[in-house]
C-alpha cells in the first residue's frame, strides 16, 4: 500500500498521475523495481518471449530499410528500441543482424531508452556478445537520431487520463483514498474514485480531434502521453522510419459501444483483471489500456512522419517471411506470432517515415490489413 499512502498524502489525483507512480515511481513502481516483467515467469506475454524468431524477423526489416536509406559507404545507422526492458529484442535483433547482414550491424548504433533503472542496468548483460554496438542506454531519446526506431507495447503501458460523460457533460475520474474515520486511516482501505471537472481542456480537445463523441455513462481513456511521445520522437528522428507495435484500435472503434466501459485493466500472474482491479495493489501489477492508433497516426503526420502502413501482426510478418531472402524455419514460435485471434491480430503495426518517402517493405508486401 506505498502508493496508496503517497496518493493520501497527495489528494486525489488524475488516473494519469496514480498511473505514473503505481508504475514509474523510482522506488515502489511496478516498471521501476524489474528488469523483467513479460514471459512464463512474468505477469504478461509479448511477442519477445516466443523466442528469437520475432527479433530476427525484424531485423529483416530493419535490413531493408537501412538499405533504403541509401547511406554512403562508413555511415552509422541509428537502431533506437524506446521501451526497451532489458534488451532483449534488440539482442536479437542485432545477433540476427551480426550472422546475416555484418555490414549494417558493423554500421548500426544501438540506443536503448527505458524508464526503468533496473532494466537499464541489465541491458548490457542482456546484450552479451552484441553489446559492442550499445551506444547509450537512457530513460530518454537520443536528442536527434538517423534511422529506424522501434517500439514494441509502449504505448499501452504509457499512463492516461479516464473520463466519464454524464448528463452535464464530460467528467474526468480521479483516484483518491476513502476519508477518515474518527482521524484514523486504515492502511488497508481500498482507493476509490470520485468525478471531478476536467484537469486539462486538452481532453475534450483530443476527443474533438479523434472524432470521438461518447454518451452518457461510456467512460473512456485519453493518452497524451503517447501523442506527446510520437511528436517529440518525430522531432528527433531527422530521417528514418519509426515501426510502433501494440494492440490497440481506430478511434471509431475505440470510442464506441463496444468498448462503452472504457478498456483500462491490470495482468498479474497472467491473469487480466476486471473492473477497477486497477485500483488494487498499486506497484505490484501491470496496468493497461489499448491504444488509440488514429490519435497517435494524426500526431505523427502533424509533425511530419509520413504514414507508410498499419496492419495486423499477422500480415507484417507473413510479409517479411514470404518476401525474405532467409525467411525462417517454421517453428511454434512463428506459429504463436502468426497466429489470428492471438498475437497475430491482437497486436497491430504502424509504419512511419520521414524524408523517405512511402516505398514498398516487406512487411506490407503480403496484405496491408488491420481486423
Amino acid at each position: 500500500m506505498r502508493i496508496a499512502d503517497l496518493i493520501h498524502e497527495r489528494g486525489p489525483m488524475t488516473v494519469a498521475a496514480f498511473m505514473e507512480l503505481a508504475l514509474y515511481h523510482p522506488e515502489f513502481g511496478y516498471y521501476a523495481r524489474a528488469g523483467q516483467r513479460s514471459g512464463r515467469s512474468g505477469d504478461f506475454f509479448t511477442s519477445v518471449d516466443v523466442g528469437p524468431v520475432f527479433g530476427e524477423l525484424l531485423a529483416a526489416q530493419v535490413a531493408e530499410m537501412f538499405d533504403l536509406a541509401g547511406l554512403k559507404a562508413g555511415a552509422t545507422f541509428d537502431l533506437v528500441e524506446a521501451g526497451a526492458g532489458n534488451g532483449r529484442l534488440s539482442a536479437d535483433i542485432l545477433r540476427a543482424l551480426k550472422r546475416n547482414r555484418p555490414d549494417l550491424y558493423a554500421a548500426t548504433l544501438l540506443h536503448l531508452v527505458d524508464a526503468s533503472p533496473a532494466a537499464r542496468a541489465a541491458q548490457r548483460g542482456t546484450l552479451g556478445d552484441v553489446a559492442e554496438r550499445l551506444t547509450s542506454s537512457s530513460a530518454a531519446l537520443p536528442e536527434t537520431f538517423e534511422g529506424v526506431l522501434i517500439a514494441n507495447e509502449l504505448l499501452d503501458a504509457m499512463p492516461v487520463h479516464q473520463v466519464v460523460m454524464t448528463e452535464a457533460g464530460l467528467n474526468e475520474i480521479y483516484v483518491s483514498r476513502p476519508p477518515t474515520v474518527d482521524g484514523q486511516q486504515s492502511v488497508s482501505c481500498r482507493l476509490s474514485t470520485v468525478n471531478g471537472p476536467l484537469s486539462s481542456p486538452r481532453l475534450q480537445e483530443y476527443l474533438d480531434r479523434a472524432g470521438a463523441t461518447l454518451s452518457p455513462g461510456w467512460r473512456a481513456e485519453i493518452n497524451l502521453h503517447a501523442v506527446d511521445w510520437i511528436r517529440d520522437a518525430a522531432r528527433r528522428l531527422t530521417r528514418g522510419f519509426m515501426i510502433l507495435i501494440d494492440y490497440g484500435h481506430e478511434a471509431r472503434e475505440l470510442y464506441s459501444p463496444s468498448h462503452s466501459a472504457g478498456t483500462l485493466t491490470t495482468f498479474s500472474g497472467h491473469r487480466e483483471g476486471s473492473g477497477d482491479a486497477w485500483l488494487q495493489n498499486p506497484g505490484e501489477q501491470d496496468i493497461t489500456s489499448h491504444v488509440d492508433w488514429t490519435s497517435v497516426r494524426m500526431a505523427a503526420e502533424a509533425e511530419g512522419l509520413q504514414t507508410i502502413a498499419f496492419l495486423d501482426q499477422t500480415y507484417f510478418l507473413l510479409g517479411i517471411v514470404s518476401s525474405s531472402p532467409r525467411p525462417p524455419a517454421p517453428s511454434p514460435g512463428l506459429k504463436t506470432l502468426l497466429l489470428p485471434g492471438g498475437l497475430g491480430s491482437t497486436m497491430k503495426v504502424l509504419i512511419l517515415g520521414k524524408g523517405i518517402g512511402a516505398p514498398p517493405l516487406l512487411g506490407t508486401s503480403f496484405r496491408v490489413r488491420a481486423t
